[in-house]
């Protein structure tokens, strides 16, 4: 990975049009973004160390290499994004109350990590660690889990999500009473309450 040429620190950065503005390739540590539009942007080769983003818009952004480590987002659109193009390295990030639609976790390895209230609609989980991950009030419609570790996962509130038990590992993974037909859709049984 390249090295970053500056580092930004504590940073609180409100209202930028990234779009417009260009971020410098640099590193940036317990910076604050708000509000900010990066849809699109190049994000590429740019390092965010306990970061948070809130209310940002980071929609198609292009993060090739860039290094998401321990950031937070909050009320952000993240739609299309292809994390499975970021650095691994030191991966750790969370999401409240996101939009993660066509989001891909190609393959990566996300263990613990917590999504609420997020809309999860066609994410790609395909070959994903999700070990401990939570799903806590999340909309995961046509979400794709194919070869997944969801072990001691927790999707007990989480709805309209299809998991095949015979492609994935589930073990210890947690589920309610209302959402086990995610498990059986395969099998077009009729399940009433």
């Amino acid at each position: 990975m390249e090295q970053a040429d500056n580092c930004y620190e504590d940073l609180d950065v409100n209202g930028i049009d990234f779009r417009e503005t260009l971020l410098r390739k640099a590193e940036y540590m317990r910076c604050t973004f708000r509000n900010c539009m990066f849809a699109q942007a190049d994000l590429s080769r740019v390092i965010f160390s306990e970061c948070v983003f809130e209310g940002c818009d980071l929609s198609m952004a292009r993060i090739q290499d860039a290094a998401f480590r321990e950031v937070r987002f909050r009320d952000c659109k993240l739609m299309g994004l292809r994390f499975d193009e970021c650095s691994s390295f030191l991966l750790e990030f969370s999401f409240e109350n996101c939009v993660l639609n066509y989001a891909s976790f190609y393959k990566l390895k996300l263990k613990n990590t917590r999504f609420e209230s997020c809309r999860l609609e066609e994410a790609e989980f395909t070959e994903t660690d999700l070990t401990g991950a939570v799903f806590a009030d999340c909309d995961l419609s046509r979400a794709v889990f194919v070869r997944t570790i969801l072990e001691k996962a927790d999707l007990r509130t989480a709805w309209h999500f299809q998991i095949h038990p015979e492609d994935n590992r589930l073990a210890k993974a947690r589920f309610s009473s209302q959402n086990l037909g995610g498990l059986l859709a395969r099998y077009q049984l009729r399940i009433d309450d």
